[in-house]
């Protein structure tokens, strides 16, 4: 989809179809939406009261202008009560919209910036969310379809009329279109099946990266990893054919960098439990225990291309997790990167083994901060199902502002606790810890073991498995791979977007 901005009224605009808004409970339209209104002659008023159209969030109404204005129809979509406006709003409204315009078959679409008028948004934030809504809004994945059904806006145009604000929403919708692009590399990455998207093949994709946009790869083969002391990591790889690959990639801002954060991902391409087999039916979906590795090098993608002013190192651990006559086994005792040992007692519990070595590392190579991303836990999903990843800290500070990231990002956390109550639940009797406490508190006793390899760095883990893959429309994503993540680490790490 090609993005543009024009200084223009959203009536002057010759395209398929265009996008003015309403809010809930406002009897007569006004601003841009007033505009369009009385070119058609009250039309859009008339219809509002027949099709009894509310302005409820998701509702859309959509009218042809019979040659009064430019373009060929009108899509009215709600906004909801205004009290009520946030960004998320935005987005779904902006999404909706452009699903009933792409329906319709409309190749060229122009919108308003909605929220930046009456609802008083910034209007930088006001125009991202608009893009976001719209480009997440429209993604389909069809490479593997052999006829697929081509529904395809080719190209958005963003309307503003105030040329005071124009350098403001540019901002956003380059931003936004950063952040869109970015987010649906990682769910084509998670779409896609665990046959294609194998370790070596995330290790292709990040060099080529790297190559194409300036940042620093460096892919970690087994006896490197071996002689590392990445026991926990490797030990995961045994059972599978498939190559383990240490994936990094570093960007590097021009001057000092005001800081340094790593950002890690899970990367277990394909998990059948090991010889804890999983069922057939949990076994399913397994394609998305890579979601944390997806979501880590698609904002690296973002990163390179909005040159934030901190270094950022990306990991990611990739491994597959298969049952083999060479598979760890439950009862062995695996070696981290730091010499803590970890007991086996499921190898279904193989996450958190990844991310131990892989936090070790990011605290060796000079991380001051640790995030890191994961499909880690059912019990997660169980606590917050499929609305919000939860997140665990050693560092309150650094919850707060990723929890402000999340209200601006829309990629929503909780916050679960860091207890040391639960200790006990991962003690073991012949190691120093064993790999899982069992059901009960499942997403904290996973995340008090990978508190051990932080080595005293501000860490936030957040487990993503609840979020990352959608059995049905959240208003803005549709079924399947969400991106869950990748917004908001690009907005914790790239900051608001520059006018």
């Amino acid at each position: 989809m090609i993005i543009s901005v024009l200084n223009a009224s959203i009536t002057d605009i010759e395209c398929d179809a265009i996008v003015v808004n309403l809010f809930q409970g406002v009897a007569a339209p006004g601003g841009a939406t007033g505009a369009v209104d009385r070119a058609l002659d009250g039309l859009l008023s008339r219809l509002i009261r027949e099709e009894g159209f509310e302005g409820k969030p998701g509702q859309t109404l959509m009218v042809h202008t019979q040659g009064r204005l430019l373009a060929a129809r009108v899509v009215l979509t709600g906004l909801g009560e205004p009290e009520k406006l946030d960004l998320d709003t935005v987005r779904r409204a902006s999404a909706a919209a452009l699903r009933r315009a792409r329906d319709a078959r409309a190749r060229r679409v122009a919108t308003i910036v909605h929220g930046a008028g009456a609802g008083g948004m910034a209007p930088a934030r006001a125009a991202q969310a608009t893009v976001e809504g719209a480009v997440l809004g429209t993604y389909e994945f069809l490479k593997y379809k052999s006829e697929p059904q081509l529904r395809q806006i080719e190209e958005l145009l963003v309307a503003e009329m105030d040329a005071s604000r124009l350098p403001s929403v540019e901002a956003g919708v380059s931003r936004g279109d950063v952040v869109s692009r970015a987010v649906n590399l990682a769910r084509d990455l998670v779409n896609s099946p665990a046959n294609e998207i194998t370790p070596s093949a995330l290790a292709l994709l990040a060099t080529r990266m790297a190559s194409e946009t300036g940042l620093e790869a460096l892919v970690l083969e087994r006896p490197e990893a071996e002689r590392l002391g990445m026991g926990c990591y490797l030990a995961v790889a045994r059972g599978s054919q498939e190559t383990p690959k240490f994936i990094t990639l570093r960007y590097r801002p021009e001057g000092k960098p005001s800081g340094r954060v790593g950002i890690i991902g899970k990367g277990v391409t394909f998990d059948s439990g090991g010889l804890s087999l999983k069922t057939a039916e949990s076994m399913v979906t397994m394609k998305d225990d890579m979601s944390g590795a997806a979501a880590v090098l698609a904002a690296m993608q973002a990163v390179a291309e909005l040159r934030p002013d901190r270094e950022v190192l990306a990991i990611v651990p990739a491994v597959e997790n298969m049952p083999s006559g060479s598979a760890m086994r439950p009862g062995d005792v695996v070696r981290a990167m730091n010499g803590k040992t970890i007991e086996i007692e499921n190898t279904d519990a193989e996450g958190r083994l990844t991310l131990a070595d892989a936090l070790c590392y990011a605290a060796r190579e000079g991380c001051e901060e640790l995030i890191d991303l994961a499909t880690l836990t059912g019990a997660c999903v169980w606590a917050l199902g499929r609305v919000y990843s939860g997140v665990m800290s050693n560092n309150q500070e650094l919850v707060e502002r990723l929890t402000e990231c999340s209200r601006l990002s829309g990629d929503r956390i909780w916050q679960l606790p860091l207890s040391e109550d639960y200790r006990y639940l991962i003690e073991s009797q012949v190691a120093d810890m064993k790999n899982t406490g069992g059901r009960e508190g499942g997403a904290i006793t996973a995340a008090l073991l990978l508190s051990e390899f932080t080595e005293g760095r501000p860490w936030a883990h957040i487990d993503i498995a609840g979020p990352a893959f959608l059995s049905q429309d959240n208003g803005v994503i549709e079924k399947g791979a969400s991106g869950a993540g990748v917004r908001l680490l690009i907005e914790y790490l790239c900051g608001e977007p520059a006018a």
